[in-house]
């Protein structure tokens, strides 16, 4: 997923009166494959209700049934809470006993020869990240809307929708039968996001492997021959670069909203991701860098898997200390892999690069807090405290500067004849290919080592399990840069803020003495408006066409739900910047090895030699 800056298909439409009698029929005719049937009907858009339907096969007299504390996101949501009743009958229509166990599982009694169970679901979040249903659209994470049977989770599945108001269409990337989508199991179920609307389709062949392309948007916010054109370079360079294609076909969902968005969600065959409309007019790079992101996820994260998210666990968290690689990391990729697709060139991306030193730098965690840390640490990401800078850094930038500073140290310990492509393609071989999964830092230690030939521990030791700075000036001089550092006078807005992914923005700092104090804006408001319009995912972003001396509005609601409106001048203060330069007379050797940096490869092997 793709969160600081910024991830579902097939057809079945039938009226309400018709979908009734499926849904009687169903009961008497689940298909033998499947051990579980369940069927979610679109009961009240209007009110965001849905109706699910579960049918289970014959099996104990007891039989339990949980539904995800948590899904899409490391936060546990409990998205039992919205769930309004529970009721289950045996074939014949008679009521069975239902018991809730905790707050999220019930059992079900006599359910022996089998049972039908239904629930009412509340569904209004939005994004990538969530469940929802009202009158313009339903997007699913069915994790967050299906309870599984807990004795047969791996077990067949197959999910039918009816109730879809009429013009209405299904996608989802799952095989698509006479019943409804199957998969092998909950988790395939779940992994596969279901948009149902009046969307736009375009699809392509690329390499091999088709793709498919949903977007849910006004028509006049986007355009579809553009979108595919990127992806065409994008599923390109990306599948190239791996040297595979774990899929035959693929789907991207794409919302555009003209409120609030931001950020993508991976699975193993399709990725969900939302840009506002007017960032997307006005920064169509925004959209492939997200794109090359979560479609990299495919390999890293939804087969190149650390064996601490595997299982996943449901009911409570999954501790992991490796998301400074499969997230941060993949950052990484995602860059190598605009570059070799002609998306980013080598002055952007080394302005960008300069950002994310900045970003890590800005933050006084990052001499407290490792990316290990950070990494187990992301469960608290909800908390506004927790995302202060003196508490926490982001393991998508320390973890994306981790694998720019992991790429330069092999291809120096290799003299160049290995790179971070072939610890991405090692790691693809001997873990996912062989479904193993990495012991954290230590598999992706190994991998670099196989790879590079050298022990490789000072670099773990130092810059992911500690916290010591990252000497970039003797990372850099291999391919021919420097580190510069500038002090410049930027607008200072005078607070912090943060938005919890679908969550509004909170203010986590007010600076003393400052115009944001004086006009009485306190930690803990949430910011509904800046200069009349919502916010963005950090102040930073919202702020970063101010200068000093501007007037700033903010609307903000206060702890006790009172709404006020504040007005202060933005001030100014000095900053420390970052920039990439060259060293003084670069070298032919170095000059050939940031060439095979910018393309994310080895070096040939006579220039290889010649180092």
């Amino acid at each position: 997923m793709r969160l600081p800056f910024l991830e579902r298909r097939a057809l079945r439409i039938c009226n309400w009166v018709l979908c009734g009698w499926v849904v009687l029929l169903g009961i008497a005719l689940a298909p033998s494959y499947a051990a579980t049937n369940y069927t979610v009907s679109l009961a009240n858009p209007g009110k965001h209700l849905v109706e699910v339907q579960i049918v289970l096969a014959e099996g104990p007299a007891q039989r339990e049934l949980q539904l995800p504390v948590w899904n899409a996101l490391y936060q546990v949501r409990d998205f039992a809470q919205y769930i309004n009743w529970v009721r289950a009958k045996d074939r014949a229509g008679r009521a069975l006993a239902v018991s809730m166990l905790d707050k999220s599982r019930w059992q079900i009694a006599g359910a022996q020869a089998g049972a039908v169970v239904e629930y009412q679901m509340f569904v209004d979040s939005p994004g990538p990240f969530g469940a929802q249903l009202n009158a313009h659209h339903a997007f699913f994470n069915l994790a967050q809307v299906l309870m599984y049977p807990v004795d047969a989770r791996n077990e067949a599945m197959v999910v039918h929708f009816n109730q879809i108001p009429e013009g209405w269409h299904v996608a989802a990337p799952l095989p698509s039968t006479a019943e409804g989508f199957r998969a092998e199991g909950y988790d395939r179920l779940v992994d596969s996001p279901v948009e149902i609307g009046t969307f736009q389709e375009s699809d392509f062949d690329e390499a091999g492997g088709h793709y498919r392309v949903i977007v849910d948007a006004e028509p006049s916010d986007y355009d579809m021959a553009k979108i595919t054109a990127m992806l065409h370079k994008n599923v390109a360079a990306a599948t190239s670069w791996m040297n595979d294609r774990p899929f035959d076909s693929y789907m991207f969902l794409y919302h555009f909203p003209r409120g609030p968005a931001g950020g993508g969600m991976e699975h193993a065959y399709s990725t969900a991701i939302a840009v506002n409309a007017e960032v997307l007019a006005k920064s169509p790079e925004v959209l492939a860098s997200i794109t090359a992101h979560e479609f990299f996820h495919l390999w890293n994260v939804k087969r190149i898997r650390p064996q601490t998210i595997e299982p996943v666990d449901y009911t409570r968290e999954n501790y992991t200390r490796a998301l400074w690689f499969s997230e941060g990391c993949t950052s990484t990729a995602a860059d190598i892999i605009q570059l070799r697709a002609g998306l980013l060139d080598e002055g952007h991306f080394e302005e960008d690069l300069a950002a994310e030193i900045g970003e890590l730098q800005r933050r006084p965690a990052h001499l407290t807090q490792s990316a290990e840390e950070s990494s187990l640490d992301a469960w608290l990401e909800g908390d506004t405290y927790y995302r202060r800078p003196e508490r926490s850094i982001s393991y998508y930038n320390k973890g994306e500067l981790l694998g720019v500073a992991l790429d330069l140290a092999v291809r120096e310990a290799s003299h160049g004849q290995a790179s971070l492509r072939e610890v991405f393609q090692w790691m693809n071989q001997n873990y996912a290919k062989k479904q193993l999964f990495f012991s954290d830092s230590d598999g992706v230690r190994r991998a670099a080592e196989a790879v590079a030939h050298v022990d490789l521990g000072w670099f773990f030791v130092k810059y992911v399990a500690g916290t010591e700075e990252i000497p970039w000036n003797d990372f850099f001089r291999g391919v021919g840069l420097r580190l510069v550092e500038a002090t410049t006078a930027i607008a200072d807005a005078g607070f912090l803020g943060s938005r919890s992914f679908d969550a509004p923005m909170t203010v986590t700092a007010v600076s003393e003495g400052g115009g944001a104090e004086f006009a009485g804006l306190q930690v803990g408001d949430i910011i509904l408006e800046v200069n009349g319009k919502t916010p963005g995912q950090e102040s930073a972003e919202t702020t970063a066409l101010l200068n000093p001396g501007d007037a700033i509005t903010v609307k903000v609601r206060g702890r006790r739900g009172v709404e006020r409106e504040l007005k202060w001048k933005v001030a100014s203060r000095e900053e420390i910047s970052y920039y990439i330069k060259d060293v003084e007379n670069v070298t032919a050797e170095q000059r050939a090895r940031r060439a095979a940096w910018l393309k994310g490869e080895a070096e040939a092997p006579s220039q290889a030699h010649s180092n």
